[in-house]
């Protein structure tokens, strides 16, 4: 059956029209649906396809920030490419894509064939959930928010943060107040002194997603972000939530901390750079 590519720069659209189909796979869908949940909230500008079979909807692909590359949900090799067709059709130009590694290659592959530009692979990731909560790390500390004191330092660090994983750094005081007033922020502190943070994103279909893990170089080696993420994850499971979490595939270091804290691979994901 032929697929409609159907577009909406509105994300209560998206959601009331793709709603069930993002609902059927919280896991794998969490980083769409959070930032659709997050742009009806908080009103910022997007672009959003759907791909459309008959009535129901077989994939979704975003770009919001505008600047920033478009993600999308996993999807079959045809919805994939009639998404890249109808996207260079419409000469909107993304800076990229990311998405479960074998649609973003067939999106990638087909943009590249229409654009007659270069689409570049420059990172994979891992998709982890947590399965069963390990051992604690024996590290000296405990948990705990971060508050409006350490604002500036929370800047600092998740500058930083998007550094390391070469990712744009927009609007970093905006995301990083967001944090802060929803509760979001948590710190490993060690008698009053901030070591790593974790971000805990909102809550969608009971899934939380855990971001932003960064400790200072200065303190790396320690310990300290693998005790601040088994924190972090006990007490969200511990509440009921299903915790999900990124890693780069090229950092062997946090992937395998993450497996002995109880997460377990899901699945891959690329990221493509479009010249």
């Amino acid at each position: 059956m032929e697929i409609k590519v159907l577009f909406s720069e509105d994300p209560g659209f998206v959601l009331s029209r793709a709603g069930v189909f993002l609902s059927l796979q919280p896991v794998l869908h969490n980083l769409v649906l959070s930032i659709l949940h997050a742009r009806v909230a908080e009103g910022d500008p997007g672009r959003y396809w759907m791909a459309i079979r008959g009535e129901d909807t077989v994939g979704v692909l975003i770009q919001s920030p505008l600047t920033f590359p478009a993600t999308m949900t996993p999807m079959d090799p045809s919805a994939a490419t009639a998404m890249a067709d109808a996207i260079v059709e419409a000469r909107v130009a993304l800076p990229g894509i990311h998405g479960e590694a074998a649609t973003a290659a067939m999106f990638a592959g087909r943009w590249s064939e229409l654009s007659k530009a270069a689409a570049t692979p420059f990172q994979g990731s891992r998709l982890y959930e947590l399965s069963q909560i390990g051992e604690a790390p024996a590290v000296e500390g405990s948990l705990r928010q971060a508050g409006p004191k350490e604002r500036s330092l929370m800047i600092l660090w998740t500058h930083a943060f998007q550094r390391d994983v070469a990712e744009p750094a927009d609007d970093i005081e905006l995301h990083v107040d967001r944090y802060l007033a929803d509760g979001q922020l948590w710190l490993w502190d060690r008698s009053g002194e901030a070591l790593s943070m974790a971000v805990s994103r909102e809550p969608v279909h009971d899934v939380v997603r855990l971001s932003g893990v960064y400790t200072p170089p200065e303190k790396r080696g320690q310990g300290y972000a693998a005790a601040c993420v088994h924190a972090l994850s006990k007490q969200l499971s511990d509440a009921g939530y299903r915790c999900i979490l990124y890693t780069d595939l090229g950092n062997p270091t946090s992937n395998s901390i993450y497996r002995r804290i109880g997460y377990r691979a899901v699945s891959e994901a690329l990221r493509y750079r479009f010249g």
